[in-house]
């Protein structure tokens, strides 16, 4: 009895982890004969087909941990990305419901706190300011005459040593062609001159004044790209330089082909602010591609208003007398709340901007090239993110204002400097003048930057220390925690000494 209840349970099937259900007596069977190193007696194909899965090797080759320092390959952050986003709504939408309890519905549709006045010559500067393009181009069409004549005597002459006395005359010493750049800083500076004034002293609405001064300042360095592209196209026909100087792209429209109004127009309302007489073009318009866009700008512009409106306009009122009293601990509190809704505003910002307001433009004008900012997010220095983040504001100063410099033989660092002093002065006449407040510091902002460009490239330079990682931190501090809310508050309080509110200076108007 003893012995047929042992066989029973010795040939009992156990259910386990291995494979099939062995049995007892099979497992027993393949126990021995892996003690022994031979196969089983169950057979190749039976062999074969058993494992071990709570013996199978886990750890067999040497590997790091996805976020240690020095991996050839990193792995994706988008789920740290949409948690990024998550996290900042989140806080914003908690910081204006704390508003809503507090202060009540602050958004409101039907108020406004503009003048008429402020909207009619916002509307007429608006749109006398693109007349200056227009302008340009005649100045360029007389030029182009005064080219044909020169050709037309080129082609008459036969002595080849009186053609190059010609050209080193057309090119350098003309009287046209001193004329023909004097024209053109006459019209470009009365564009930015003209502009700058009326908004400064007829404009109080800083929003409305903001947008007429941006567009005049796009508006002049489309001018200015346009004359001087025009400039070096006619130096190369009148010098008859090699071809290989002009960019292959320009052959099917050489100047003074170019030199037409369809050309202009295209250029003035194509978002770039580089000219070229050719720009790489796709092949028809997606309408779906046009909409999604459009819902995209409009539904960012609507949050970033009630943003501002529910939250950002409380807080820098609250500010107030904590700057007026210079108590400094209680303004570095200000400037960290306020960077948090800053923050929100000026990725919502950059994205209704750059990715749905260009590509939507973009879209619609055929233009192809639509790389309007690189990955600005990882910059391990201040240059890498200045150089990525506008990449039509710096493919112009590169073009027109870097690379010119240091042909001239302006050292590298030197030309860099220049081009961002440069940059400073737009920045604080399209924050300044609109807020009729000239008070710099928008322009030392973009100063200051030198130094921290100096510091993030050498971060970079030292052995044995990440400073990629420390420089794009010190990026992100510099920007979005420090850098633009306290911009803000300085402006909004100077603002506030000075007129008290824009709807206060409406009632006294």
């Amino acid at each position: 009895m003893t012995t047929q209840s042992s066989s029973i349970v010795t040939a009992e099937v156990i259910p386990g982890p291995w494979p099939g259900n062995t049995s007892v007596s099979e497992f027993h069977s393949l126990d021995e004969a892996s003690r022994k190193g031979c196969g089983s007696a169950a057979g190749p194909d039976k062999q074969r087909s058993q494992t071990y899965k709570h013996a199978s090797a886990v750890h067999k080759v040497g590997k790091i941990s996805c976020l240690t320092q020095g991996q050839t390959t990193y792995p994706s952050f988008v789920g740290f990305r949409n948690l990024m986003i998550l996290v900042i709504l989140v806080s914003n939408l908690r910081l204006m419901m704390e508003n809503w309890k507090k202060y009540g519905v602050l958004v409101c549709i039907s108020c406004h706190d503009y003048r008429r006045q402020d909207v009619i010559y916002g509307a007429i500067l608006f749109s006398l300011v693109p007349s200056h393009l227009f302008v340009s181009y005649l100045i360029e069409l007389v030029a182009a005459q005064e080219v044909k004549g020169v050709i037309g005597r080129y082609k008459k002459s036969g002595d080849t040593k009186r053609v190059e006395e010609l050209h080193d005359q057309t090119v350098n010493f003309t009287p046209t062609w001193h004329l023909i750049a004097l024209a053109h800083g006459i019209n470009a500076s009365l564009n930015l001159c003209v502009a700058s004034y009326v908004v400064y002293y007829h404009i109080f609405h800083p929003g409305i004044g903001t947008a007429c001064e941006m567009h005049a300042v796009i508006v002049w360095l489309k001018v200015c790209s346009y004359a001087l592209t025009n400039r070096d196209l006619r130096h190369a026909l009148l010098t008859q330089a090699p071809s290989a100087s002009i960019p292959e792209l320009y052959t099917s429209c050489p100047y003074p082909q170019n030199i037409s109004l369809s050309n202009l127009t295209y250029f003035w309302l194509a978002p770039t602010l580089i000219y070229q007489p050719l720009y790489p073009r796709t092949t028809h318009i997606r309408w779906t591609f046009v909409l999604r866009h459009a819902t995209e700008m409009i539904t960012l512009s609507i949050a970033i208003w009630i943003a501002s409106a529910q939250f950002a306009v409380p807080l820098l009122n609250n500010s107030l007398p904590i700057i007026s009293s210079l108590d400094f601990m209680s303004i570095l509190e200000r400037v960290l709340k306020l960077s948090s809704i800053s923050l929100f505003c000026w990725l919502a910002g950059f994205f209704a901007v750059f990715q749905s307001g260009l590509n939507l433009l973009a879209e619609l004008m055929t233009f192809a090239d639509r790389e309007f900012y690189k990955d600005f997010w990882n910059s391990p220095s201040i240059a890498s993110y200045w150089t990525s983040w506008n990449i039509p504001v710096s493919s112009f100063m590169k073009r027109h204002i870097y690379l010119p410099l240091v042909a001239r033989g302006v050292p590298p660092k030197l030309a860099q400097v220049i081009v961002f002093v440069f940059s400073a002065v737009l920045h604080e006449m399209l924050v300044g003048i609109p807020t009729h407040n000239i008070i710099g510091v928008a322009f030392m902002g973009m100063i200051l930057q030198i130094p921290l460009i100096a510091l993030t490239d050498a971060l970079q330079q030292i052995k044995g220390f990440d400073g990629r990682t420390v420089g794009n931190m010190i990026f992100w501090a510099s920007f979005c925690l420090v850098g633009q809310p306290l911009a803000a508050l300085l402006y909004f309080f100077a603002w506030q000494a000075k007129y008290g509110s824009v709807g206060l200076e409406s009632k006294k108007v």
